[in-house]
């Protein structure tokens, strides 16, 4: 870590023993330009950051007590690299990530939040704000990719960064998402972020949250437990209208000792199988899609018209039965 007490000015000592050559030093954006600043930030990639000491005490701890630190007497001052009569503090962080770090921490009246449309961008940023100890910027950025609409398309991204940057709650919030995709997921930029033990536990989380769910295959009590009796789920067994509808029935009794119709039991078995791959509610709801469709193509006068009302119910409990089974298993890897 470049920042520290040990290094926080740079010495013109190791300038001078260099040839002089004409460079022209990048500049940065406003409001990191400001000629009242107090101190600079240079970065990796040497760009220097003019900044008010003020801004970053008040966003954390770590920089309140590094600008704490009493600054050397004038005798001393040769010693350090100065400009402008401002001292510069080198830091690890590249501009880029320093840029978008530092308008996390300015008043939203001078800059507004950067907008961080790379995942490695996100990555950065989060491990400098983790490394300066700024909660309220790690916080900003968990709230704003580790949502639903985010979690739902880019789960394994999410994954991958939630994991680099040690953010506990954020990698199991991504790993149950991921349960979307398949048991074995197609290659994404990110996964350069996670260790081969990472992905391996991650492959290890979804295969046994796929093993747990067929429990509910092998026994329907879970469904008779909930309705009581046949009478509760006539619709399975094509009696929906009060007389047995023609739909083809299953050749073994399942539930309530009774045959259910054909297509209840395969849409049971296809369920099950897609959950092997996706062990998740999203596959229960789009199956339970799937069978509504083909149920009512087939025009039976029981089975078709109600369809999509009496399987809401249904839906509901299998959803619940596979969310419950799910959080019972556990993400094997190490904090």
């Amino acid at each position: 870590m470049l920042l520290g007490t040990s290094f926080l000015f740079h010495s013109v000592a190791d300038s001078k023993s260099q040839p002089h050559m004409a460079f022209q030093m990048p500049q940065p954006s406003s409001p990191f330009d400001h000629p009242k600043a107090d101190v600079i930030l240079r970065s990796s990639d040497n760009v220097d950051f003019h900044i008010f000491k003020l801004f970053l005490s008040l966003a954390s701890p770590f920089f309140e007590a590094l600008f704490d630190i009493p600054q050397p007497s004038e005798e001393k001052l040769g010693d350090m690299e100065m400009k402008n009569g401002l001292p510069i503090i080198p830091v690890s962080e590249d501009s880029r990530t320093l840029d978008a770090l530092l308008r996390f921490c300015y008043p939203c009246t001078l800059t507004q939040n950067p907008p961080l449309n790379h995942f490695k961008d996100v990555v950065n940023v989060l491990e400098a704000a983790k490394k300066y100890s700024l909660n309220e910027v790690e916080k900003a950025i968990c709230e704003a990719l580790f949502n639903p609409k985010i979690l739902e398309v880019d789960s394994l991204r999410c994954f991958a960064v939630a994991r680099r940057a040690h953010l506990h709650d954020q990698t199991i919030m991504a790993a149950k998402y991921s349960l979307r995709e398949p048991l074995i997921p197609g290659w994404f930029e990110e996964i350069e972020l996670v260790t081969a033990a990472d992905l391996l536990a991650l492959l290890t989380y979804h295969q046994k949250c796929g093993s747990a769910l067929q429990q509910l295959h092998l026994s329907f009590s879970w469904i008779e437990q909930h309705y009581q009796n046949r009478n509760a789920v006539l619709w399975i067994y094509g009696e929906g209208t009060g007389r047995a509808c023609g739909c083809p029935r299953a050749k073994v009794a399942k539930l309530f000792n009774g045959q259910p119709t054909l297509w209840w039991e395969e849409f049971m078995d296809a369920t099950f199988q897609a959950l092997k791959d996706k062990p998740c509610a999203n596959t229960v709801h789009k199956m339970v899609e799937k069978t509504i469709e083909g149920v009512r193509r087939c025009n039976c006068h029981s089975c078709s018209p109600g369809i999509a009302t009496v399987i809401s119910g249904f839906t509901d409990l299998f959803v619940k039965q596979v969310n419950e089974l799910v959080s019972e298993v556990d993400l094997p890897l190490r904090y």
